[in-house]
């Protein structure tokens, strides 16, 4: 037996992997990783007691690189009289109408394929994921913000949720919507044998059988974040930082796995204890005294979880707030969470309807009770007032100027920024939240926003000198 394949056999039996009798396909591309993991479980077989078949997905992504694929794949499944199932899906279609890069939606549709795999006879799909795969994982997820639950990567072996072939999200929140660790055999899963070799190991290994593969020159392409780290990042850090930087990655996701273990163990204990729903929401009572603060973190994102939501690192601690006992947040035009010492209350927001609109004249002012402010225009003709900055083109003086609510979906673009953004995440930059961000006032023109109070004139509309409609907002308590 090959020292590869000891290893391999070593690492499934570690994790409970495979069974005697379990019914394995095995997911080949065609590239190295996944046809070495085709040769060690042929090599594997008797000593596991496993029936092995083969399942391709063609992404169509490649032209005809993706179908001599899937030739080159149905060859290899035909020399070791293996039975494939292959499939063809237009992941670039599908990347448009879910509207997900074509990395995310590719990935979707393996495990929609994956998953409508495991409904039949099988017990497993076997993925090439391995130890370099852990690593470059681990960054990514560390650089872009994780805690231990995003620290802890790849699983071994991991159960589909029911959802994930049929389109709908499952528990948001969870480091993949449609995945969960698995934590028995009882269901079928998909499961990771090489996770615990390292890349270079898998191209020796073929090279000494004599195994050839396809490679995807897509793969060297770094404008995708992954093969930059792959290519670039983690080569650095092995030769400047640490040699060991692969592994180390590795163990750092192996101890974040154990750690996601126990406390959803203690979650799972403890938030019937501590949580209540009812029709508008529910109420999460956490002590401050008795529950350390990371108990009380993981309870609230698991409550937020329980109602289809999911907090961000900011949200808990806006919401945990400081000693005084009080906190808050928005989490959408539908939810808010508010705390009052011990006591949590997540509540779906009542749709008041805030809509108000008034005529401002050009020149001539008007009080917008609604916002609590006095708006004033004046026709700027080369006055040392103009203000740069604030005045509008003096193309606009001729028409009709409203001041009324923003609206969803509409976008400004501020003042020296590159670009318009939606109002709603400007507003939301400022913490500008609740009743005051939904009374929050804009000057109209038409279809086009010109003027968003605290925002100043739009970058594009602002006079190019001194001549042009000022506009002023005077706080009502300043009359």
């Amino acid at each position: 037996m090959h020292k590869l394949a000891q290893s391999v056999l070593a690492y499934i039996r570690k994790h409970d992997l495979l069974r005697p009798g379990n019914r394995v396909a095995i997911a080949v591309s065609g590239g190295a990783d996944s046809v070495a993991l085709l040769r060690l479980l042929l090599e594997l077989r008797d000593e596991l007691g496993i029936v092995l078949s083969v399942v391709h997905l063609n992404h169509q992504l490649r032209g005809a690189d993706s179908n001599a694929d899937e030739r080159f794949v149905r060859e290899l499944a035909q020399t070791y009289g293996l039975e494939i199932i292959a499939e063809c899906r237009d992941v670039k279609a599908f990347s448009t109408e879910n509207k997900l890069s074509l990395e995310a939606a590719a990935r979707k549709a393996r495990y929609e394929f994956f998953g409508s795999m495991l409904l039949g006879t099988l017990n497993h799909v076997a993925t090439a994921h391995t130890l370099d795969d852990q690593s470059e994982t681990v960054l990514l997820k560390l650089t872009r913000g994780a805690g231990t639950r995003g620290l802890a990567g790849i699983y071994p072996n991991i159960v589909i949720c029911k959802t994930a072939t049929n389109h709908q999200p499952s528990a948001i929140g969870k480091t993949d919507p449609d995945l969960e660790p698995a934590s028995d055999l009882k269901n079928p899963t998909i499961i990771r044998p090489l996770l615990g070799s390292r890349r270079s190991q898998v191209r020796e290994y073929l090279a000494e059988i004599g195994q050839a593969w396809r490679e995807d020159a897509s793969n060297q392409d770094l404008r995708h974040t992954r093969n930059r780290i792959r290519q670039e990042i983690l080569p650095l850090l092995e030769r400047r930082v640490n040699p060991a930087v692969w592994e180390t990655l590795a163990e750092s996701a192996e101890i974040a796995r154990a750690e996601e273990a126990y406390w959803a163990k203690e979650v799972e204990r403890v938030l019937p204890e501590t949580w209540s729903a009812d029709e508008q929401g529910g109420t999460l009572k956490l002590s401050s005294r008795s529950l350390p603060l990371a108990l009380r973190r993981r309870l609230l994102r698991a409550a937020a979880e329980n109602l289809g939501l999911v907090l961000e690192f900011r949200h808990v601690e806006e919401i945990l707030g400081d000693r005084s006992g009080e906190g808050s947040a928005v989490l959408s035009d539908q939810w808010t969470v508010t705390r009052h010492g011990d006591v949590i209350n997540f509540r779906q927001a009542t749709q008041k309807v805030f809509e108000y609109q008034y005529e401002l004249p050009v020149p001539g002012k008007v009080s917008v009770a609604e916002a609590g402010i006095v708006l004033e225009t004046s026709l700027q003709r080369g006055s040392g007032q103009s203000q740069d900055g604030e005045l509008v083109h003096s193309r606009f003086t001729q028409h009709k100027w409203v001041v009324r609510k923003w609206r969803a979906g509409e976008r400004f673009w501020p003042a020296h920024t590159k670009q318009p953004k939606k109002i709603k995440e400007l507003l939301q930059d400022r913490h500008i939240t609740g009743e005051k961000k939904q009374r929050w006032p804009v000057i109209a023109c038409g279809e086009e926003i010109i003027w968003l109070s605290g925002f100043g004139v739009r970058q594009d509309f602002r006079a190019n000198g001194r001549d042009g409609i000022l506009i002023r907002e005077i706080q009502a308590s300043d009359k």
